[in-house]
């Protein structure tokens, strides 16, 4: 760690440049994604992707790429770590464009908003609490692993009951990984064995992955449906 005399600068410099870069990441990764995605809805690409079962392809194409990210985002160079991140959210834009087949679009822009409030608040609350965050790690995670592991069986049951309760569940989960997570952001920097101009990328894909589940399950339990 560093020493305590340089505590104070650093702790302006999170505030006035590194979290200010680090959501203006995010952002730019929000919008490339919402790009994408409309541009593979309107064009009629993502129905081909549908009819064509590419769409298990984009998915483990999603998930290599997030493992070599994270496994990897201290020995690659900051613009590799960039073009990762980007390729993810162009990939993810592809994948979420089938929402816009199931959900009506005012539903979509409204909830989307109000996902965006809700993700401030949390991620305010993280960034200014003088509590420990970190214990927090193993009941959020150790939840979202039940979670997912219980939504992979009720693929199989089809249980709708058991869909909304698990939705409420995965949503309450990654409220408090928010926080969590723009938390943890704000103690990595005052590390010194990681490369800070890359930090803020590594930070943006985390809040990035943060707000696209809270948007999905948002819209999963408040959405309007298309008939």
């Amino acid at each position: 760690m560093i020493g305590e005399e340089n505590q104070e600068p650093i702790a302006q410099k999170v505030k006035n440049d590194f979290i200010p870069k680090t959501f203006f990441w995010m952002f730019l990764g929000l919008l490339g994604t919402a790009i994408v995605a409309w541009y593979t809805y309107s064009s009629g690409l993502s129905l081909n992707i549908l009819t064509n079962d590419s769409f298990g392809i984009l998915l483990i194409a999603e998930v290599i790429v997030v493992l070599v990210f994270s496994f990897l985002f201290r020995k690659l160079s900051p613009t590799i770590v960039g073009i990762l991140y980007f390729i993810y959210a162009a990939i993810n834009g592809v994948t979420l464009s089938t929402i816009f087949y199931v959900f009506k679009l005012n539903s979509i822009v409204l909830l989307f908003i109000a996902s965006s409030v809700l993700f401030g608040g949390l991620a305010l609350y993280g960034y200014n609490t003088s509590k420990d965050l970190s214990n927090w790690r193993t009941v959020l995670f150790g939840t979202l692993i039940v979670g997912l592991i219980v939504s992979l069986i009720n693929l199989f049951i089809g249980n709708t009951m058991l869909d909304l309760i698990l939705d409420w569940v995965i949503l309450l989960v990654f409220f408090g990984i928010t926080a969590y997570d723009i938390n943890k952001i704000k103690q990595l920097y005052l590390l010194d064995d990681i490369d800070k101009n890359k930090l803020h990328i590594y930070g943006a894909m985390e809040l990035y992955l943060d707000f696209i589940n809270i948007f999905l399950r948002i819209l999963s339990i408040f959405g309007k449906r298309r008939n």
